[in-house]
């Protein structure tokens, strides 16, 4: 693609974004400008990032140039939304018959918010989780007014190399954000309880974190590839008065189950407060 990219903020989950598409020749390093937050980030995005990319701080003078791409990456934290669309709308001051098509990767800010920030782009919300990092995401996006299909599908194959891509209404992006993108963290405390309960009856603990993580791929394989009901599965391990059974019981009287339900509900609400 010729397009001319911009990335405002080029966090890890921008690079991980455009080092896939410049592999795959989707994203040419010469068409691409990014402004990061400081002369620091500056050196340390160069050494992650393709050589030919043309990175500075937002204190450059040439920092503007990025609002002249014709697609934009927004990938800064929330808090730094008013400056940005500040610096944004400074620099267009209504002069692009044309609207630039914004594409944010900012948690708990919503398309009327966006568009209210930027109101000389067109404005995508997309939301991927931390996977993406290795190619294994799953992102979920809503689009704003006005976006043709042309770029609805070029929005598409920016985010296919590094995951699934969902088209979904936005009312639905605080569900899929609480599990998808909070849902690696849940994993995580739980491998990691898993694992301490097998050091506790005698694995190593190297061993048991290597156990750990292998069962729960295996058993998400094994869901998918057979494509079984998580509840069959469990059926399909416990067998009467053995081990699993009974360990269930255990996870079942701590409210294990609820807490997990509950965890995401708490995540989805928490992220629509945020708006």
């Amino acid at each position: 693609m010729s397009t001319p990219f911009g990335i405002i903020g080029c966090g890890r989950m921008a690079q991980a974004l455009v080092v896939p598409l410049i592999e795959r020749e989707l994203l040419l390093p010469e068409n691409i400008f990014a402004v990061v937050g400081s002369e620091a980030s500056v050196q340390k995005s160069l050494e992650k990032l393709p050589k030919g990319i043309k990175i500075v701080s937002r204190n450059d003078s040439s920092s503007k140039l990025v609002w002249d791409a014709s697609i934009q990456l927004l990938a800064v934290k929330p808090q730094q939304l008013n400056e940005v669309a500040q610096k944004a709308n400074d620099a267009l001051n209504q002069q692009s018959e044309n609207q630039s098509l914004l594409i944010s990767l900012l948690a708990g800010v919503n398309l009327k918010r966006l568009q209210e920030a930027f109101p000389y782009h067109k404005c995508v919300r997309a939301v991927p989780n931390t996977p993406a990092l290795i190619a294994a995401g799953l992102t979920g996006i809503s689009w704003g007014e006005g976006i043709s299909s042309d770029q609805k599908n070029y929005v598409k194959e920016l985010f296919s190399p590094i995951s699934d891509v969902f088209e979904l209404e936005e009312s639905q992006l605080d569900s899929f954000l609480a599990l998808t993108s909070s849902g690696p963290a849940y994993v995580a405390l739980i491998i990691e309880a898993l694992s301490d309960g097998a050091v506790a009856a005698g694995l190593s603990r190297h061993l048991a974190n290597s156990l750990a993580q292998k069962m729960l791929q295996g058993s998400a394989l094994l869901l998918e590839k057979k494509g079984l009901h998580p509840g069959e599965l469990k059926d399909m391990v416990a067998s009467p008065g053995g081990t699993t059974i009974t360990a269930l019981r255990h996870l079942e009287k701590a409210g294990v189950r609820s807490a997990l339900i509950e965890a995401v509900i708490a995540a989805a609400e928490r992220s629509r407060e945020m708006i």
